[in-house]
């Protein structure tokens, strides 16, 4: 089986439909959302309704910072980053904000774990941006696998027979084997607001047969998603991210 691993969509429906079509076009049969539906961009309700329509197809779908912050504050965030979310409130409807309020932080089921931020207190939305933290994150899971995103970047972590911890830039489009001899948390990157200067969509395929993950990077219309923010009224910044993948 194939589960496309969709994370930080940040309410940009040009990259979550590219990468929905290239998912299905390469043989997903599952979703898993891994958080941030929302925030930044515009399509806060397009982009509820189209993962909402996921979930309920059987789709997992675990909550962001962002997503939390739509119901109550989730931590720090700058000034443009909170008008994104004061303005989301105003467009939601009332049944996209129940369904975010609703969502899990976390969801485990056989040898997958599925998060935003860490296993290791996912409440906390602490970012797994060293050796040290996916460690904590892999022993808190208890799974084999453990997919998270937060960090807008894509990255493998895996244990090493000494259970030191072992990390792995991925290289897009090329399968990596991830025996379940060990455990691995994959960083799926960001569908909606890449910032390694490359604004092409990024998610993760992972085949539960072949025991392997293929990281993507998607182009998409990354010019027309910055004019939907500026036409929103929402900070000039938010526009120019999305349009440098920054």
């Amino acid at each position: 089986m194939i589960i496309a691993l969709l994370s930080d969509i940040h309410a940009n429906l040009q990259a979550l439909d590219t990468c929905l079509r290239h998912a299905h076009d390469n043989g997903a049969v599952r979703y898993a959302f891994l958080g941030d539906l929302v925030g930044y961009g515009s399509d806060v309700q397009a982009v509820v309704d189209v993962v909402s329509r996921y979930a309920a197809a059987g789709a997992v779908v675990v909550k962001g910072n962002h997503d939390e912050a739509i119901d109550r504050r989730a931590g720090y965030m700058n000034e443009s980053a909170q008008e994104a979310i004061n303005w989301a409130r105003k467009m939601l409807d009332g049944e996209a904000k129940v369904f975010l309020a609703g969502l899990p932080l976390c969801v485990r089921e056989d040898k997958l774990c599925f998060v935003h931020a860490s296993a290791s207190f996912p409440e906390r939305w602490d970012y797994i941006d060293s050796k040290t933290a996916a460690s904590e994150s892999i022993e808190a899971a208890e799974r084999v696998y453990t997919f998270s995103g937060h960090v807008h970047d894509q990255m493998l972590y895996f244990q090493t027979g000494m259970d030191k911890i072992g990390a792995f830039k991925p290289v897009p489009g090329t399968a990596i084997p991830v025996g379940s001899h060990r455990r691995w948390l994959a960083l799926v990157g960001s569908v909606g607001q890449p910032r390694d200067g490359n604004p092409a969509a990024a998610y993760a395929m992972f085949d539960t047969t072949r025991e392997q993950i293929t990281f993507y990077r998607i182009p998409y219309n990354h010019h027309a998603a910055a004019l939907n923010i500026r036409e929103a009224g929402l900070s000039e910044m938010l526009a120019y991210r999305v349009q440098k993948g920054i």
